[in-house]
C-alpha cells in the first residue's frame, strides 16, 4: 500500500493562461486511514474546462480551490484500503478528488463506478463521468429537440459535443458540428455521423451556417462564446433554444469577456437562453446513465478519449484543452495499470 503521493497544488492564481509556477508538482506523505476512510488509488484525471474557473477567485458555481490546497479534478480510481463500510477493496469509485495519484477520503463526492460489459474503464469514465450527462440533460431537457430541427454544436469534436450531436441525430434532428481542423471534421461527419461540419478555423461560420441552415437554427448547445456564438445566435429561429454548457474562449481572458450580443433579436425570435451546470442534475443521473449505456449498446453512441499519460504532465495536457489541441473527452491516465 502507497505510504505517499504525488499531487499538485494550487500556488497562485493564474492570469491569463496558466503559467509555470502557478501550480505545483509535490510528493508528500499520506496520513492513516481513520475510521470511515478510505484509499484511492487515482486510475485516470478527468481534465475539463471548468478546471480554470475553480482556479480563479471569480464568482462560480462552487468555492474556488484556496490558495495552497490540491487542485480539484474528477477522477476515477480504485480502492487499495478500507476503513469505510460499505467500501471495499478493488471497487471502482469516480467523482470528485484531486489532481494526485492516490487520496484519503470519506467518499464524499464519489460513487461505484458500475461498467458495464467489455466497456473499458477509460470509455466509462470518459463518456459517462461527467460529459455524457451534460450533453443528455443540456440537449433534452434545455434545447427539447424535435425531429426535423436544425441543431448546431459547438466544440463539437470535445466530449461533450460529440455526445450532443448524436443524442440530436437519435431524436431526428439535422445535425451541424464547428470544430477545429479537417480531420475533426471529417471525423463527426463520417464516424460519428453529423451532417455538416464548419472548420472554424479555415472557413467564415457566419457565411457557412448561411450555405447550411439558410431557414435558421432551432437549436444551438453553445459551449465556446465569442464569435462563434455571436455567429449561431446571429442565424437561430424563431422560438429557438440555446442551452449555455460553457464559454471556453474566455476562460484565459484576463477582464471579464462582454461580448455584444443582438438583444433585438433575442426579443424578437422569442429565443430561449439557459446556463446550466450539470451539478444541478445530480438526482436524475441515473436516468442519463441507462440511456447512454443503451445507446452505446444499439452502436448508436460513440465516443472518442483523448488519454495523455503522466500526472506530472497533467497541467501541460489542461492548457491544450484551451486552444483546441484535444480531440476527444481529454483523460490524463494516472497509472501504468489504469486499466486495471
Amino acid at each position: 500500500m502507497a505510504t505517499d503521493r504525488q499531487l499538485w497544488r494550487l500556488a497562485r492564481r493564474p492570469v491569463g493562461e496558466i503559467r509555470d509556477g502557478d501550480l505545483t508538482y509535490e510528493r508528500e506523505t499520506l496520513p492513516e486511514l481513520g475510521e470511515g476512510q478510505f484509499l484511492l488509488k487515482i486510475l485516470y484525471l478527468s481534465l475539463d474546462p471548468t478546471n480554470r474557473i475553480w482556479m480563479s477567485d471569480a464568482e462560480g458555481y462552487m468555492p474556488p480551490v484556496a490558495l495552497g490546497d490540491p487542485m480539484r479534478g474528477l477522477v476515477a480510481g480504485r480502492v487499495v484500503a478500507s476503513r469505510k463500510a460499505g467500501v471495499a477493496e478493488g471497487e471502482i469509485l469516480s467523482g470528485l478528488g484531486v489532481f494526485a495519484d492516490h487520496m484519503v477520503t470519506d467518499g464524499q463526492g464519489l460513487n461505484r463506478l458500475d461498467l458495464p460489459p467489455g466497456l473499458p474503464l477509460a470509455t466509462a469514465f470518459g463518456a459517462l463521468g461527467l460529459v455524457g450527462p451534460t450533453a443528455y440533460f443540456g440537449l433534452l431537457d434545455i434545447g427539447q429537440p424535435k425531429e426535423g430541427e436544425t441543431l448546431v454544436v459547438s466544440a463539437a469534436s470535445g466530449g461533450v459535443g460529440q455526445i450532443v450531436g448524436q443524442i440530436g441525430k437519435i431524436k431526428g434532428c439535422r445535425v451541424i458540428g464547428i470544430a477545429g481542423g479537417p480531420e475533426k471534421c471529417r471525423y463527426i461527419v463520417d464516424e460519428l455521423g453529423f451532417d455538416a461540419a464548419i472548420d472554424y478555423r479555415a472557413e467564415d461560420v457566419g457565411a457557412r451556417l448561411d450555405e447550411l441552415a439558410p431557414d435558421g437554427v432551432d437549436i444551438n448547445f453553445e459551449q465556446v462564446g465569442g464569435e462563434i456564438m455571436q455567429a449561431v445566435v446571429a442565424r437561430m429561429g424563431r422560438f429557438g433554444r440555446m442551452p449555455l454548457c460553457g464559454l471556453i474562449a474566455g476562460y484565459n481572458d484576463v477582464e471579464p469577456a462582454n461580448w455584444p450580443g443582438r438583444w433585438d433579436l433575442l426579443l424578437m425570435r422569442r429565443i430561449k437562453i439557459q446556463g446550466f451546470i450539470v451539478l444541478d442534475y445530480l438526482d436524475r443521473y441515473p436516468e442519463a446513465i441507462q440511456a447512454l449505456v443503451g445507446w452505446m449498446a444499439e452502436g448508436k453512441l460513440k465516443t472518442r478519449q483523448d488519454v495523455r499519460d503522466g500526472l506530472d504532465k497533467a497541467i501541460d495536457h489542461l492548457n491544450d484543452l484551451y486552444s483546441g489541441g484535444n480531440f476527444g473527452k481529454l483523460l490524463v491516465r494516472v497509472g501504468a495499470d489504469a486499466e486495471g
